[in-house]
């Protein structure tokens, strides 16, 4: 199955054994049938992988996790937190993330949703669950997503050194749980959703915490700046 599945050579190293497994067949089982009856399923199938298709595994440096695609028509497009270019107004997460941004490193990127800069330059934006149906948030929880993705976070785990995981609110925290602090850097915090980030994501200062860490690591930073 694996060889119909569009994904960078160096993560299929790592992740392309998950693609035979019985649990990824039951799930791309479920998606065929979901397609069947005409739910529309986000973002479209070309998108699922783009993740690590935007950040090799060889480029990894920062994870940030989220917890599955943006619901609405148009906004997904396979990396967490981000929506398409044309997308206003920004996601309520996003906008959030964008003013901690700004109060940390004084970057405006209020304009766009677009993060693809961010996975160009090693940072990983995964979804737990890399699929959703359309208008129904958390709707493909628990079909087997999850499980390839703690794959994905358990060859960065063990194969690299001195990556920094981002792991906002406690969905993020319980997936990133089996990550080798001794090894890694890992910062943890309040979720940027409006429901939460009023209790500790403001201040929190993440992204200036991430680039010290790999300028100690002698890594490039990230430019955050979009």
């Amino acid at each position: 199955m694996k060889n119909h599945i569009k994904l960078d050579a160096n993560w299929l190293k790592q992740v392309g054994n998950e693609f035979e497994k019985p649990y990824m067949q039951k799930l791309m089982l479920f998606l065929s049938k979901e397609k069947l009856t005409n739910k529309n399923i986000l973002p479209e199938s070309t998108l699922w992988f783009n993740a690590l298709n935007s950040t090799p595994f060889d480029d990894v440096k920062v994870v940030i996790i989220g917890q599955d695609p943006y619901p609405t028509k148009g906004h997904a497009h396979g990396l967490c937190f981000s929506a398409m270019p044309e997308v206003k107004p920004l996601p309520k997460s996003l906008l959030n993330i964008n003013k901690e941004l700004m109060d940390d490193l004084g970057i405006d990127n209020s304009h766009t949703a677009y993060l693809q800069s961010w996975a160009d330059q090693g940072v990983l934006l995964l979804n737990a669950v890399l699929t959703v149906e359309e208008g129904n948030a958390n709707s493909h929880q628990g079909k087997g997503w999850e499980t390839f993705t703690d794959a994905v976070i358990q060859a960065i785990n063990s194969q690299k050194e001195n990556i920094v995981f981002i792991l906002w609110g406690a969905y993020a925290q319980k997936k990133g749980v089996h990550i080798d602090a001794s090894k890694h850097h890992i910062i943890k915090g309040v979720h940027p959703s409006p429901l939460s980030a009023y209790r500790g994501f403001f201040g929190s200062k993440p992204f200036s915490r991430a680039n010290a860490f790999l300028e100690r690591s002698n890594k490039k930073p990230i430019d955050w700046q979009i």
